[in-house]
């Protein structure tokens, strides 16, 4: 008899000691709803501020190309990095644009961006793909050149 009062009182002991949550809200501010493309105006801006990039990159310089990043992009790219971008991306071509849109990052924010392919590429999957990820204001928050692999 002791046995099953141990058993029951085992088992029952977790109800009794449980609770109910009536509500539950979940607030999260940080995801506000943006169009999935961008406009023809944001386009413009956002093109022409990687093409004075591209172009700054070719002539190596880098006072320009350090006035066009964001402040956050500017803590982290080095010497290193623009030599690295200047290999991975072949400035003496000509770039089209193949996708616009808003990018997720980590951090829960969405930012504009635009990928280009080289104009030369008529494959209909590109063999480059260079991803832009630019601020509301215009400035480049980083460029990040794709490869396909063989």
């Amino acid at each position: 008899m002791n046995k099953i009062f141990l058993i029951l009182s085992m088992l029952s002991a977790p109800l009794f000691f449980s609770q109910e949550k009536a509500e539950l809200k979940i607030e999260n501010n940080k995801n506000i709803e943006k169009p999935l493309n961008l406009t023809t105006k944001q386009i413009k801006l956002y093109n022409g501020r990687f093409l004075e990039f591209i172009n700054a990159l070719k002539s190596s310089d880098h006072a320009v190309m350090e006035g066009l990043l964001a402040d956050n992009a500017k803590k982290v790219v080095t010497d290193d990095v623009y030599k690295k971008l200047a290999a991975d991306i072949n400035t003496g071509k000509k770039f089209e644009i193949i996708k616009t849109g808003y990018k997720p990052l980590m951090n829960g924010s969405n930012y504009p961006m635009i990928q280009y392919k080289y104009a030369d590429d008529k494959s209909s999957v590109p063999n480059e793909v260079i991803t832009a990820v630019f601020e509301n204001d215009g400035k480049i928050l980083g460029i990040k050149p794709f490869k396909k692999m063989k």
